[in-house]
């Protein structure tokens, strides 16, 4: 019998872009497409929906950190603007750039692990088969007719 993922772990398993089921395969085929089945376990990813919620969060996270860096610049320094928007605008960009596909990966762990969206089916079928002592089958998780 396989232990349940813990929602931690469900979501650092997804910020490190790999299954939150199995922690082993890719989460994403490309940028910020997330693949359809986990290569590893089978898992189905299709029902995931993380929309615009991981750029509202990057946007945060991103904000939270450069501007009071630009603001503690500004007031030990005073460079003129030019050298601010050299040194801020990249690292704004790069900032965001780097965190948009972990960020996404959390969420669809997220959602994956408390059963949002199309998961439900998903999860329950996790939770019968852990309450059962039956190692999990996920890709058949999505086959399951709701009752």
């Amino acid at each position: 019998m396989t232990a349940p993922v813990s929602f931690q772990k469900a979501l650092w398993r997804g910020f490190t872009m790999k299954c939150p089921n199995c922690g082993h395969g890719h989460l994403f085929g490309r940028f910020l497409k997330v693949v359809g089945n986990c290569e590893v376990c089978g898992e189905d990813y299709t029902p995931q929906r993380a929309d615009d919620l991981p750029a509202y969060l990057v946007i945060a996270i991103v904000g939270h950190l450069v501007v009071p860096g630009l603001l503690a610049v500004e007031m030990a320094y005073s460079p003129p603007a030019w050298l601010q928007l050299l040194i801020w605008l990249p690292a704004t960009g790069f900032s965001a750039l780097f965190l948009l596909q972990p960020v996404k990966g959390a969420i669809v762990g997220l959602q994956w692990q408390t059963g949002m969206h199309g998961f439900e089916a998903a999860r329950r079928c996790r939770d019968r088969e852990a309450a059962d002592g039956v190692p999990p089958v996920p890709h058949l998780a999505s086959k399951e007719l709701v009752s």
